[in-house]
């Protein structure tokens, strides 16, 4: 029987998997998950790109934002390539593109994501903001999301396929503490708004503690919860099996540094869904109330017809 992992061993893993591989020049590689299974998490190829185009910027530069396509749904278990171009380089600016690529049986390559990152040395300048956090209930006073998610499991029993109750109950080393109903916690069609703390569920390890990790992991963690706020009008859940998706495309402006393993609140809401797509937008903030990033996605969303 293998044994449940610490949370502390599971940011451990966390801090590995976004610890890329220098290879040759521009070029890394990033490890698979360690018992990963089906397409790999979208938010870790994110956060590897990112640390790909970090790894080749000087540290006097910071990544303000970065955009990246999913092209291609990555293969668990297999190593992805991020090779890195230099388009810019000046005083305060600097651009890097990179490509993710996992390779084939046959030996060629195969692109599944391109991202494109911004980065600039930090300055002082005219500051406001327009739209305050929310004034929404405290992580100490939330139950943790696993133990939702176990009481869910529970409730669906027979319902729920081996394979989405292995995943919904899979350990994480992103804690997250929800305040509205997700879209897989009901079948009622709610607004398309949800806030959700969350933070690593262990401090970062002190070996790998950098700011570029922690924007790294805050980039990992943005994938979490973004697509499902376009389903809640719906009241439709991939964890159900009513619905069918894969992110398209994914944005981030970093406003300010932050710490992942301090509480964060996580504001999501989409403002339309339609084409078979599902616009969303998230902000994110400590828990001092300053605006840390802002997120914006659209993704593939259809009902998943009925088996004959």
């Amino acid at each position: 029987m293998i044994a449940t992992p610490t949370n502390q061993q599971l940011v451990e893993g966390l801090a590995q998997l976004l610890t890329i591989e220098k290879r040759a020049s521009d070029v890394h590689v990033g490890m698979p998950q360690k018992g990963g299974v089906g397409r790999v998490f979208g938010g870790q190829v994110l956060a590897q790109a990112l640390q790909a185009a970090q790894a080749s910027v000087p540290a006097t530069k910071t990544a303000h934002s970065l955009h990246a396509y999913f092209l291609r749904g990555g293969r668990e278990g297999l190593p992805i390539e991020y090779r890195i171009e230099r388009d810019f380089d000046g005083r305060s600016f600097a651009n890097r593109r990179v490509v993710a690529s996992q390779e084939n049986e046959d030996g060629t390559s195969t692109p599944i994501l391109n991202l494109t990152a911004s980065f600039q040395v930090p300055e002082d300048g005219l500051e406001h903001e327009d739209a305050p956090m929310p004034d929404v209930a405290g992580p100490d006073t939330l139950k943790p999301d696993i133990e939702m998610r176990r009481e869910m499991a529970d409730r669906m029993g027979d319902k729920l396929t081996d394979a989405h109750r292995a995943l919904m109950l899979r350990p994480r080393p992103i804690e997250m503490r929800t305040i509205d109903r997700l879209h897989w916690m009901n079948s009622e069609p709610r607004e398309p708004r949800a806030h959700s703390w969350f933070r690593t569920a262990a401090p970062v390890p002190a070996d790998a503690d950098t700011p570029a990790l922690h924007r790294a992991i805050i980039t990992y963690a943005s994938d979490y919860t973004l697509l499902g706020t376009s389903a809640l009008p719906h009241g439709l859940s991939w964890m159900r099996g009513e619905l069918v998706g894969a992110s398209l495309d994914h944005a981030i402006w970093f406003h300010r540094d932050a710490r992942a393993d301090e509480w964060l609140l996580y504001v999501t809401d989409a403002p339309w869904s339609g084409g078979g797509r599902g616009f969303n937008r998230g902000r994110i903030f400590n828990q001092s109330g300053d605006l840390v990033a802002s997120v914006a996605q659209e993704g593939m969303m259809r009902r998943r017809n009925a088996k004959s």
